[in-house]
């Protein structure tokens, strides 16, 4: 008999006739009989699938694979490949990701800068980072980039690289593009007329935009953006931009619904800073323009700089607080925002906030997430509130030293309770021991 042929390139197998061979693309039948061969060529694969290869590689292992042969080569440069890009920027000695090596930067602007879409620039704390970003920024002239995105690791590096640098490198991107959706730029040197620029070029397709912790921004200029760009569905900024004119520019008969608004409440010179109160009847207008809106509130103050706020019904619906809040800020939580969904507090001193909690229970009837650390709550006040809340709460994350024995259960009892409630199996969380 015959032996079958064996080579690295192919392989003949013969078949059964009792077996049905699937029919594949690999496959090829060999005169009449139930022969197959299987072609073991990776250089003959079709584009697409090298394509989904090289999608899941690292950039530098991709242009590794390209030189394999002429064909990966030619899928290293179909354009697909290019929409996404982050650039990774760093100083080898002082950061912990791999930094974009210079020749495959170069290579990206000349070759593929026409094909990029959705580009995030991640630097580390160093200026030189910031400054490599700057320069990448303004060779994008044939742009057509739809998301762009400026991330610091560690420290805002972007705002220790010189302001008109910043400006005329983002306005470069901003003028070139004409297609920008989603912008995200905090912690920048940005300014006003570098967005009205970007309104000027981008006003149809700007979608979302998050430019938290930018000094050089006014009211006035967050105002020229909610005035033109009408297709607004989310924004991030901060507190000292928010304005009773900004929210009815937002509510006006040709804005679509916005559906995403996060204010940053953050002092940089505790005690020097007085933060004015919205008028509940802007809050009001902008409601009954978007009513599903998401207002998220991220708190970064000391306890006297909270006097302001919650005096008057406020539609937010979620609340993080970064540092200790009092039990009367709490209270007109629970008495003045009937739409809250989350709230986080990281911190309240020893006093019990019971009453509270209780009050945030039957108030708030949307609340479905609640986490506390670094507080007090007599563990009958923590039942009672569960149990008000219902199984409505699906996320319940409570530190275990937050709950304090009482004469009606002890903490080897409360998880039964709560559970039951819940409907579910639930445990308060431990800090872990290292």
């Amino acid at each position: 008999m015959k032996r079958n042929n064996l080579s690295v390139g192919n392989k003949v197998v013969q078949s059964s006739p009792a077996v049905k061979q699937p029919k594949l693309g690999f496959y090829s039948s060999l005169n009449q009989t139930h022969t197959y061969t299987v072609l073991l060529d990776w250089g003959s694969l079709p584009h697409y699938v090298v394509l989904r290869i090289f999608q899941y590689l690292p950039l530098m292992d991709r242009a590794r694979a390209s030189s394999v042969c002429r064909r990966w080569n030619e899928v290293f440069h179909i354009p697909d490949l290019w929409r996404k890009f982050e650039f990774e920027l760093n100083k080898s000695a002082t950061s912990y990701f791999n930094s974009t090596h210079p020749a495959l930067i170069q290579q990206i602007i000349k070759k593929h800068a026409a094909h990029l879409q959705y580009v995030s620039f991640k630097v580390d704390s160093s200026t030189e980072s910031a400054e490599a970003a700057c320069d990448i920024l303004s060779q994008l002239v044939n742009c057509s980039i739809q998301t762009l995105g400026l991330i610091s690791t560690a420290k805002p590096s972007f705002m220790n690289v010189s302001k008109s640098h910043f400006v005329s490198a983002l306005t470069v991107v901003f003028v070139n593009s004409k297609s920008l959706s989603s912008i995200k730029i905090e912690d920048t040197p940005v300014d006003d007329p570098s967005l009205k620029i970007l309104v000027a070029n981008n006003s149809d397709t700007l979608r979302r935009l998050k430019m938290s912790s930018c000094p050089h921004v006014s009211s006035d200029g967050i105002l020229c953006v909610a005035d033109h760009c009408q297709g607004l569905r989310e924004l991030a900024l901060n507190y000292y931009m928010l304005s009773d004119e900004l929210l009815l520019a937002l509510s006006s008969e040709t804005h679509v619904n916005l559906e995403h608004l996060r204010i940053d409440v953050v002092s940089e010179n505790p005690g020097q800073i007085k933060f004015l109160s919205v008028k509940k009847q802007s809050w009001d207008v902008l409601i009954k323009h978007s009513p599903g809106v998401n207002v998220v509130m991220y708190f970064f103050l000391y306890e006297e700089e909270l006097e302001t706020f919650f005096k008057e019904e406020t539609p937010v619906t979620h609340l993080y607080f970064g540092r200790s809040i009092s039990k009367a800020v709490l209270g007109r939580i629970g008495l003045n925002c009937p739409r809250l969904i989350e709230l986080v507090v990281c911190a309240n001193g020893l006093q019990a906030l019971d009453n509270e909690l209780i009050c945030i229970a039957e108030h708030c009837k949307n609340l479905t997430a609640l986490g506390l650390s670094e507080c007090e709550v007599s563990c009958s006040a923590f039942i009672e509130f569960v149990r008000l809340c219902g199984r409505r709460l699906t996320q319940l994350s409570i530190m275990e030293e937050v709950l304090i024995p009482n004469d009606d259960y002890s903490l080897d009892e409360i998880h039964a309770e709560v559970s039951k409630y819940l409907g579910r199996v639930w445990f308060p969380d431990v800090m872990p021991l290292w």
